[in-house]
């Protein structure tokens, strides 16, 4: 697929290209986007977003409107969402991941349009807590950039569930892991769900406005996860990257008001960080604002493009 659109604010015209990025032995679907009248070699992007989401969705309005301001994108899908490769279908893999964001580093890293000293990388929701462990432990991302992002902490969620609880999920998830073993079924739950008080992994009206509408429209994405997918989240530490990064130069955008990503825990990130560092807040009115309004995302594609700018 090549296309060439014009991105409102953008300085450049897009080219779309669909690409394969290989990761240890799967094939992981993406799109790359080149600006305009790009001189090699040039700055890119490596992007990752929210839970169970595809690249036509959120990484896919951040990475076109990042490629209008003049740098090479790469968003893909993760293993086992979306085009890509891997088993069980959706499920939430955090090493699987990491190794991903290796994987689509070293792919873009290699491309004769890119230059591989300036490559940064861009997380939005969940994938912002990627995006920090990814960058935190490999030093060919320049600059980092998390939007309205999920900093997973299992300290945290055990303290909040309390120690006695958070003990008896994880035995409830070995045990399901066993079943999973010997019988070889995956058990599976909705990604949102529209009824109030109804089962699903992101539970609540506001993933639904977005998931289970119009807005998020995308043949690659499924309204279901795989229960173990719920270990992951309270397992992967993706706080720890902020102890890490080091010189790294570090954005991070959040909304005032998100009742999903904690902007307290934005702040304490931000504080956390060593090396350059800035913090900015935008007046959100929810966590999803950040996916697709306007005029939100504008300022945060703008701020992104300018941090990149100065680092890269």
């Amino acid at each position: 697929m090549t296309s060439s659109v014009e991105t409102r604010g953008g300085r450049f015209a897009v080219e779309a290209r669909d690409v394969s990025v290989p990761a240890g032995g799967l094939r992981l679907a993406g799109v790359l986007r080149v600006p305009a009248e790009t001189a090699a070699p040039a700055p890119a992007i490596v992007l990752t977003g929210p839970f169970t989401g595809v690249k036509e969705q959120v990484t896919g309005h951040y990475a076109q409107g990042l490629a209008a301001a003049g740098f090479v994108t790469l968003a893909f899908d993760h293993r086992n969402f979306g085009a890509s490769e891997g088993e069980p279908r959706q499920h939430e893999d955090s090493a699987g991941k990491l190794a991903d964001l290796r994987a689509a580093t070293s792919w873009l890293a290699a491309h004769e349009l890119v230059d591989p000293d300036r490559i940064g990388c861009v997380g939005i929701c969940l994938g912002g807590g990627y995006a920090l462990r990814h960058s935190a432990f490999d030093p060919r991302i320049r600059a980092l950039a998390v939007v309205a992002a999920a900093f997973n902490d299992p300290r945290a969620m055990q303290e909040g569930m309390g120690a006695q609880q958070y003990r008896g999920m994880m035995a409830s998830f070995a045990a399901a892991k066993q079943e999973q073993f010997t019988t070889g079924r995956v058990d599976y739950l909705p990604a949102v769900s529209g009824e109030p008080g109804g089962e699903a992994a992101m539970g609540g009206a506001e993933p639904f406005a977005y998931y289970g509408t119009a807005r998020s429209a995308s043949p690659g994405w499924e309204n279901r996860v795989t229960r173990l997918s719920i270990r992951e989240l309270l397992t992967f530490d993706a706080a720890v990257g902020a102890d890490f990064l080091g010189p790294t130069p570090a954005l991070v955008v959040h909304g005032r008001r998100d009742e999903y990503c904690s902007p307290a825990a934005a702040e304490a990130i931000h504080a956390r960080l060593t090396g350059p560092r800035e913090l900015v807040w935008l007046d959100t009115t929810n966590h999803i604002d950040l996916y697709d309004q306007a005029q939100y995302v504008d300022p945060a594609v703008r701020r992104v493009a300018e941090w990149m700018g100065e680092h890269l």
